[in-house]
């Protein structure tokens, strides 16, 4: 569904009303999850987004996001989870896996075929035809695609394995993924043993809880990843890859099944590596200012500086023979651009860094921390600026001691809203306040009434439900919040952030002005907006103190700027609109006659 990219046509964010809908229809939709998992999954007051979009097909899919991923989709009317999702609650839908080969083809949109399914040796769990079922690879239970299945598991017995199994509706690598952090699936050991005797062991020790475990920390993956690199190369072989991709690898060794770069002939493999050092120098070497570089320039200073330790670049043992031809394909996927300037000598006049596979291209560990930081440049080389994270903190007054001190925390201590979950729950189930008859509700002892309620509220109240419970806390709190920018270490500041503040004044001869303040509580240098908006709108721009405070500066730019101004600041710097004030006081365009 999101192989071939969408169309976002709205973002907003989620109230307490809708909020509250959605927990109860997550609720709904996936049993499994417990109460507490349920208010870690849909918070209370952390940023909660929500956002109407179209498939490449047409489709209208609602996304909701959370910390800057999306968490659950929508299609008519039914909730998925995203990978994202599926990497902290693992167990959430019944899994079946597949071969790494084969995740390629499902990521381009591939359906899932029954002979590319792996056959466990405990064999595959009980679902029916049309149950949301997530899609593993051996030896790690974090899943990489998630797929309706198209028959019942009795009926994919009966047919021999043979046919479509599965229909995939979001993968690992599409860009539903990419519209999140792209962060790698973490590394999660597979919940039954593949030893049979480990099995009967487990059977000794009693039956396995059917719960779901705690959210997991996520992890690199292990050999089993699938590296961009290893993809961008393998997709200048058609071939031979359509052909790996669609056979399940049945007689392949449990070590080659385990081991896919040992699998790979050395031709193979050196092509992987010409692949990996070329996106790494087009990344991290190459800017836009040294173009036309010369082929050869390119390849001994910089592809060669890319090549990992122990390693050695030959492209006499790839199966392309010569540089020319590599970069042949490279152009045929429209990457970069190949001119002969001056006879028998060849140049790259032209590198679209906007390309999938170098945006999707991530550095090796082990190189130095300077080469990595050329991600944060654009093709330009200049800097490239990245929306700081903003995280709502709480802090604890004198009233509510009482509730924090067996925790060990005590007035002034800094909380995060799951921080503050956690202790209230265990708080709670420690001293055995959750009602009997009725597990919503919380009874009310001596020290939440003191805490969370009011006077005339003391006598009236004994229990409370779980929500306002946690909103209750939440409210009598101190507000603190966090700000993170890119490459630097988090501020924490008493009260809320402050939003851009922009406004329109009038000057002498009623002549406008558009004045900018706060731009630097969100990481932004008022000088470079000011140069930015004075080459985009061509009026001058200036940068004034704030009356009344101290070492503030504003941006002040001749006429009503408010258009140009929020297309930068929402399109090109991705600043949350509820984080800008004032753009309600753009000009209203004129309609055309």
């Amino acid at each position: 569904m999101f192989a071939r990219g969408f169309r976002v046509r709205a973002n907003t964010a989620i109230k307490g009303s809708d909020r509250r809908k959605l927990r109860n229809d997550v609720a709904a939709a996936f049993p499994n999850l417990s109460a507490e998992q349920l208010y870690e999954f849909i918070p209370y007051k952390e940023e909660l987004n929500v956002i109407k979009m179209y498939a490449h097909k047409g489709e209208a899919v609602t996304v909701y996001m959370s910390h800057r991923n999306p968490i659950l989709f929508e299609v008519e009317k039914a909730l998925y989870p995203t990978v994202y999702t599926l990497w902290v609650y693992p167990d959430l839908l019944p899994a079946f896996s597949t071969w790494p080969p084969v995740l390629q083809k499902l990521a381009g949109g591939a359906d899932l075929m029954l002979p590319g399914v792996v056959v466990p040796p405990s064999g595959f769990p009980q679902v029916e035809q049309g149950t949301l079922c997530a899609v593993t690879l051996p030896g790690n239970r974090a899943p990489v695609a998630v797929a309706v299945a198209t028959m019942s598991t009795a009926e994919m017995l009966a047919r021999g394995m043979k046919g479509k199994g599965f229909a995939v509706l979001h993968t690992y690598l599409d860009h539903l993924w990419e519209y999140g952090d792209k962060s790698c699936p973490p590394t999660l050991a597979p919940l039954v043993p593949d030893c049979a005797g480990d099995e009967e062991e487990q059977e000794g020790k009693g039956p396995v809880s059917s719960s779901l475990p705690a959210p997991v920390q996520h992890v690199d993956m292990g050999d089993l990843s699938l590296k961009e690199q290893d993809i961008c190369a393998e997709l200048g072989k058609e071939e031979l890859h359509e052909n790996r991709a669609a056979e399940p690898a049945e007689n392949a060794s449990p070590e080659e099944q385990q081991d896919p770069e040992e699998s790979r002939t050395p031709q193979e493999q050196m092509d992987a590596l010409f692949s990996q050092c070329f996106f790494h120098a087009l990344k991290c070497k190459v800017k836009k200012a040294d173009l036309p570089l010369l082929t050869s320039t390119f390849l001994r200073s910089h592809m060669f500086s890319c090549c990992p330790a122990g390693q050695q670049l030959d492209i006499k043992k790839s199966s392309y023979k010569k540089f020319s031809k590599f970069l042949q394909c490279m152009q045929n996927q429209k990457i970069l651009k190949v001119k002969e300037l001056s006879k028998g000598v060849e140049s790259i006049v032209e590198v679209d860094w906007k390309h999938p596979d170098i945006k999707a291209f991530e550095v090796p560990e082990g190189f130095s921390s300077a080469s990595a930081a050329q991600d944060s440049k654009n093709e330009d080389g200049e800097q490239v600026y990245h929306a700081p994270e903003i995280t709502p903190l709480y802090g604890v007054p004198a009233k509510m001691i009482p509730l924090f001190q067996e925790s060990g925390h005590g007035k002034g201590s800094v909380l995060s809203s799951n921080e503050v979950r956690d202790i209230i729950i265990n708080y709670v189930k420690t001293n055995e306040l959750v009602d009997e008859t009725n597990k919503n509700f919380v009874k009310v002892n001596a020290v939440l009434c003191d805490c969370l309620l009011d006077k005339s509220e003391q006598d009236e109240i004994s229990h409370l439900k779980w929500d306002d419970l946690l909103s209750r806390c939440l409210d009598r709190l101190q507000s603190f919040y966090r700000v993170t920018c890119f490459g630097q270490e988090p501020v924490v500041r008493k009260g809320t952030i402050h939003p851009i503040s922009v406004n329109i004044e009038k000057r002498s001869a009623n002549k406008k002005v558009t004045i900018i303040k706060n731009l630097e509580l969100y990481g932004l240098d008022p000088q470079c907006v000011a140069n930015m908006l004075q080459q985009k709108v061509q009026a001058s721009a200036t940068i004034t103190p704030v009356p009344g405070a101290k070492d503030q500066v504003q941006v002040q730019i001749q006429g009503n700027q408010i258009h140009h101004l929020a297309k930068m600041l929402l399109e090109e710097f991705h600043l949350p609109r509820k984080h800008i004030r004032g753009l309600e006081n753009a000009p209203k365009l004129r309609q055309k006659k």
